[in-house]
């Protein structure tokens, strides 16, 4: 007897061998069959879904579940466009600390503003507290005199603003966060995840010095498993970070290893350990994106996080500790120094199962894609970063290069896995209006950003639930409505394929269903 009949629905199966349905059985969580297989059995419950589609759940291969946690519960200065409304906002929030404490707030942002900050401005405002303002793209922070007096001496900073392994010395100043404030950060953004229809996904980097600020990350997502704060699916990303040289047997050839020799794989269908996550370069927002030429109207390109022959050894060892790679590349710059890393592993020692990654690709020359294509390495982009920041993207690569950012096309065309994600909180999260983008490359603006490497809206949803689960090495689970997948999936108010594109981004997320039930919209 099943479990539970669905019926009454369009299913979107994103199976080839059965590509709509109209019924599905559930049984222990996982689905065992559709239409003519399923219709006439018994089950426990059969549920009408009166007419809706049905899609397997999204897979978000790149977010930021505590960082997500915290920031929605962080006061936040994003929006704020003049310089008198961000001081304003911090000198209440300083108010509110008790002297010495530190004050943090979210969303800074200079492009509003058209200028950084500077340290001495925070001051005035201050009184005398430390204060620590997020940069909306995670790659900086703002802070005032206060945190410059206690960073290591030589500690590189503009006028306050600390980007990259400066910001971590930053965050370095102060306690790492408990597990249990953790844990429940990650469930905020997990319901978070769960209202736009995301049943799994993969966060992008623990136990680094850039978000994540505890050395013992993982436990709490095993924490928050225990404690039922964890309602969809995990994968996490292993900082590069932890690689430590090791003593191992000559015969295994593994120079470097994280403790334990832990590596991609373990774990179940709840929580497991993907890929080592290695960042080459900064971001575009914060203008620290490595570029081989500079940025429209600067004098610079960017930069690498480190010399580019150590990035690639850190690679490398990776790779020969059997880990599968998800390299952070924005710039052209950053993804040269990835693809020729990734090309010495595999010289070293081939592993054509790897399925190592570039993440976010955002900036991809054309004498690039040949390359991606030889490797078999997959582009897990950030649609929504187009949608949402790509008037300014456009404008700070000029010419030809906006022709070349965050593409879609361009990587199918030439047989490279295309992987839909939003890096949130960095972006929006919406799975369903990042399809919208992918198929319309329309800024909010209106704006066509690249319009040649728009894509069907097939190609769109199979980038954010086959094509995910794939980059997971997890398609034999998730990213399809087939029998023996888990029983993960989303009701959706109106079928993307049948809609005008401009409408997809607003379709309602009726009901999202992790392990066979119901977790998010009516019946939860």
């Amino acid at each position: 007897m099943l479990d539970t009949r669905l019926t009454n629905a369009r299913f979107l199966t994103m199976d080839p061998a059965h590509p709509v349905a109209r019924d599905l059985g559930i049984w222990r969580g996982r689905i065992v069959g559709l239409d003519a297989a399923v219709t006439s059995l018994p089950a426990r419950r059969v549920v009408d879904l009166q007419g809706a589609t049905v899609l397997p759940g999204f897979v978000d291969a790149h977010v930021h579940l505590a960082w997500t946690g915290f920031k929605q519960t962080t006061p936040s200065i994003a929006g704020r466009g003049r310089t008198e409304e961000v001081l304003a906002a911090v000198a209440r929030a300083a108010a509110e600390r008790p002297a010495g404490a530190w004050v943090d707030l979210a969303g800074y942002d200079q492009r509003p503003l058209g200028r950084h900050l500077t340290a001495a401005e925070l001051d005035r405002v201050s009184g005398g507290r430390k204060v620590f303002l997020m940069h909306e793209s995670g790659h900086g922070c703002l802070v005032n005199s206060a945190v410059l007096a206690l960073l290591p001496p030589g500690t590189p900073h503009e006028d306050g603003f600390l980007a990259e392994g400066a910001m971590g010395a930053a965050r370095a100043l102060r306690l790492p966060h408990s597990q249990q404030d953790l844990a429940e950060a990650i469930g905020r953004a997990a319901r978070t995840c769960l209202a736009e229809g995301v049943t799994s996904c993969a966060e992008a980097g623990i136990a680094g010095s850039l978000l994540g600020h505890s050395p013992v990350e993982l436990g709490a997502y095993q924490l928050a498993r225990e404690q039922g704060l964890l309602p969809l699916r995990v994968q996490l990303m292993v900082s590069a970070e932890r690689l430590r040289p090791v003593a191992a047997h000559r015969l295994d050839g593994m120079p470097s290893a994280v403790d334990l020799g832990l590596r991609t794989g373990l774990g179940d269908s709840w929580l497991s350990v993907g890929a080592l996550k290695v960042f080459t370069d900064g971001g575009m927002m914060a203008r620290t994106a490595a570029l081989s030429r500079p940025y429209e109207g600067l004098d610079h390109a960017g930069q690498l996080q480190d010399d580019p022959e150590r990035l690639v050894d850190t690679i490398v060892r990776g790779h020969l500790a059997g880990w599968q790679l998800a390299v952070h590349a924005i710039g052209d710059r950053a993804a040269d120094v990835a693809l020729d890393a990734l090309a010495r592993a595999q010289d070293l020692r081939p592993r054509p199962k790897a399925r190592h990654r570039i993440e976010h690709a955002g900036l991809i020359r054309p004498d690039q894609l040949e390359r991606f294509a030889r490797l078999g390495v997959a582009a897990v982009v950030q649609p929504s970063f187009l949608r949402s920041f790509g008037d300014d993207y456009a404008d700070i690569m000029g010419g030809e290069r906006a022709d070349w950012l965050y593409r879609g096309r361009a990587f199918l065309d030439r047989g490279i896995t295309l992987v839909g994600s939003s890096d949130r909180p960095v972006a929006d999260g919406s799975p369903l209006r990042a399809v919208q983008f992918m198929v319309e490359r329309a800024s909010h603006s209106g704006r066509l950003i690249g319009p040649d490497e728009g894509i069907t809206v097939q190609q769109a949803l199979h980038a954010y639930t086959a094509a995910g689960a794939f980059a997971c090495h997890r398609e034999d689970e998730l990213g399809s409505l087939a029998p023996g997948r888990l029983a993960d999936l989303v009701v959706l108010g109106d079928d993307p394929s049948r809609v005008e594109p401009s409408r997809i981004g607003g379709i309602e997320v009726v009901q999202t269903w992790v392990d066979g039930r119901p977790v998010h919209g009516a019946g939860t």
